[in-house]
């Protein structure tokens, strides 16, 4: 559905987007991940054919960007991080204007407006005046907007950005809904909670650079570098710790202020059975053992150096 090749965009001596290559198919919701200037915006925009490539190719749904622009502004549905509206227009009147602007048949103009603001839980603000919507609903407003021609890609540009948390959770909900309709969508941001049980793929950039690309569960596993445990005992926490700094699978441990203890396992060790067994076996109550998840935040940590244009 999207496939780019080397795909580079340069603004005098600055590489924006540098030698990305990409495949996406059909389904796939692509989280988007980079600091602001790192490039996700104009490698987003040459995909939409807004912006041209100074070298490099990419294709949506097997058609190229330099010979099939028409074709592609078709089958895409981009939505840019702040977009304009229109003060003087209710909703239904403004999703209406652009089923005009899409060449779609006056007839079945109203029908398909209102199958998207019911898609996107807005059809309770059908008749409010566009500029009377808080920052949330307008955003919403702007995904109905960008799927009134049913578009087979998607490319979404910050969509919650400058959301409150619920309005970035309701988000987050229709990003799943559009993932059930077998949409192939890129979603970019830098708040990388939103995104994390959203997507079924992952890319970073940086500078330019796609330095990780892949599904989700390979790139999480990609930066657990080692095994950190939380365990906390009964009592005797500092018995427990030296008790434990004994075993062969430690690497190294801390205690922190409120008793628990951080045990880090030796690379590679994935059984750490013998931990829970050498504790009890020592006389000490757990009350808590846990893995520490690796989610997006630290694989991004991990895997990134932080680097901007």
């Amino acid at each position: 559905m999207i496939e780019t090749r080397n795909l580079t965009k340069r603004y005098g001596n600055l590489v924006a987007v540098n030698d990305i290559n990409l495949k996406l198919e059909e389904g796939d919701v692509f989280g988007f991940i980079g600091p602001n200037g790192s490039g996700k915006t104009t490698t987003m925009r040459m995909i939409a054919t807004l912006l041209s490539p100074d070298h490099g190719e990419a294709y949506v749904c097997g058609k190229s960007i330099y010979t099939n622009q028409e074709e592609i502004r078709r089958l895409v549905g981009f939505m840019p991080d702040f977009f304009g509206v229109y003060d003087d227009m209710t909703v239904l009147e403004y999703l209406e204007f652009f089923c005009a602007a899409y060449r779609i048949d006056s007839s079945a103009r109203r029908k398909i407006c209102e199958e998207k603001l019911e898609l996107v839980d807005m059809s309770f603000k059908r008749d409010a005046m566009v500029n009377e919507l808080s920052r949330g609903q307008t955003q919403r407003i702007g995904l109905a907007r960008t799927l009134l021609h049913e578009p087979q890609v998607l490319l979404l540009d910050e969509p919650a950005s400058g959301l409150d948390p619920r309005a970035r959770i309701e988000i987050r909900n229709l990003l799943k809904r559009l993932g059930e309709l077998k949409k192939t969508v890129i979603v970019s941001s830098h708040i990388l909670p939103e995104l994390a049980d959203v997507c079924t793929r992952v890319g970073m950039i940086e500078k330019g650079h796609l330095i990780v690309d892949g599904d989700v569960a390979e790139v999480m596993k990609k930066a657990r570098q080692r095994i950190v445990l939380h365990i906390r005992v009964k009592d005797r926490t500092d018995d427990a710790a030296k008790l434990l700094e004994q075993v062969d699978v430690t690497e190294s441990i801390n205690v922190t202020n409120n008793q628990m203890i951080e045990l880090t396992l030796n690379a590679e060790v994935e059984d750490y059975s013998s931990i829970p067994t050498s504790l009890v076996g020592a006389g000490f109550a757990i009350t808590l053992f846990r893995e520490e998840e690796v989610n997006l935040e630290t694989a991004f940590m991990e895997l990134t150096k932080g680097l901007v244009q």
